[in-house]
């Protein structure tokens, strides 16, 4: 029955006190100046590939910024920082929207709101439009992830999305991510035909820290797959950066995409 007050801190208040509420579920490491601060390691906080997207899309100042999964909200200060009217952000996991919180009161964000919940079904039934879409680190953690670009597709006319993509070639050559994608099923979405590669997150549930999709498993397109769907769905403009097909959990890139038809 005492165990209710171990949820009780008896130390010197103070913002480390909040950060280790979830110590060892961190994954970003907050910025200068609170960079003493034990978190994680990732610097989220100060991500070039943030930078190419900002830049490639024409800035974000004074615009209002709808952000997919934003997980300890490092992309969150950063479009923040770079002069975002509002953003706002939809987390799913319930710890790290918390983990969200914590970070919000540290660093005084003003311009940031979170919200906790699915923004797939927010995205279904919204109708608001967003002048960006950031969505870093989440397509590849969708079961349909062509659903998730079409329904983008319905708010925005920009979008930036980081993500892993299906090579089977590449794949092949990774022993760890080998043996948890599938060879992929056929779907067809809207009249655009597609291959969904199921990927298994296996041990991964069992950490505290899991940042990624809602169900046990999750699907990767292939690189053309993510392109075609972009595509089909209106964004005539994609550029794209950071490619590396051989990041250790995956092939990846880096995608700004406009639909600059009326």
């Amino acid at each position: 029955m005492a165990k209710i007050l171990d949820t009780y801190s008896t130390e010197l208040p103070s913002q480390q006190n909040a950060l280790n509420i979830f110590e060892g579920d961190w994954t970003s490491r907050l910025p200068t100046p609170w960079d003493h601060l034990r978190a994680g390691s990732t610097p989220l906080f100060e991500d070039p590939r943030a930078e190419w997207a900002v830049r490639q899309l024409g800035g974000v100042q004074d615009l209002d910024v709808l952000e997919l999964g934003p997980l300890e909200a490092g992309h969150s200060y950063f479009l923040e920082r770079r002069g975002a009217r509002s953003v706002l952000a939809i987390e799913g996991n319930m710890r790290a929207y918390l983990r969200c919180l914590v970070v919000k009161e540290i660093l005084g964000f003003r311009a940031v709101r979170f919200l906790c919940g699915d923004f797939r079904e927010f995205l279904r039934t919204t109708d608001r439009n967003f002048d960006l879409v950031f969505a870093s680190g989440v397509l590849y953690h969708m079961t349909d992830p062509v659903q998730l670009i079409a329904d983008i597709a319905r708010v925005t006319r920009r979008v930036y999305l980081w993500t892993h993509y299906y090579d089977a070639e590449i794949v092949g050559r990774n022993e760890v991510i080998h043996k948890r994608l599938s060879k992929g099923q056929p779907r067809e979405n809207q009249g655009f035909a597609y291959k969904l590669h199921s990927y298994d997150y296996d041990i991964a549930l069992g950490w505290t820290g899991f940042c990624g999709g809602a169900a046990t498993s999750c699907a990767w397109l292939p690189r053309e797959a993510i392109l075609g769907a972009l595509a089909h769905f209106g964004f005539d403009k994609v550029d794209i950066s950071f490619e590396d097909p051989n990041h250790p959990n995956g092939p990846c890139f880096s995608l700004a995409a406009t639909r600059t038809a009326r």
